[in-house]
């Protein structure tokens, strides 16, 4: 760091990372499986694209947060999507390219995108 500016810009990405991570029950939240599993399918590229789309679209509404094994190996990366007074919808194997896909239809615009579903997979 050479300057102050420097260091107080460092503070404001940081806080902004830690305040997309913060929960609330009024927020959109993300819940990425992370157990060995996910991590192995690829959940540690789905949660970062999850934080940058979010950064870029400034959406401070939205929580991420990783939780343990899910249950469905064969499916995973696997990602819950939490939306205060609706139905938990829960995508599988998801990419980082899926991730900016369900950040823009089911986040921005309120659609959920069927096809990347648990319930999809069953058809």
């Amino acid at each position: 760091m050479k300057s102050v500016e420097e260091l107080l810009a460092i503070k404001n990405k940081i806080k902004n990372q830690v305040d997309v991570r913060r929960e609330d029950d009024q927020r959109v939240r993300i819940v990425i499986g992370m157990a060995t599993c996910g991590i192995a399918a690829g959940a540690r590229p789905v949660m970062t694209a999850f934080l940058d789309e979010l950064a870029k679209r400034n959406l401070g509404h939205v929580t991420v947060s990783q939780t343990g094994c899910i249950g469905m190996c064969k499916l995973e990366p696997i990602v819950d999507v939490y939306v205060p007074g609706e139905e938990k919808v829960t995508y599988i194997k998801m990419t980082p390219e899926k991730a900016v896909r369900v950040v823009n239809d089911h986040i921005v615009n309120k659609n959920v995108v069927t096809e990347y579903t648990i319930g999809s997979s069953e058809k």
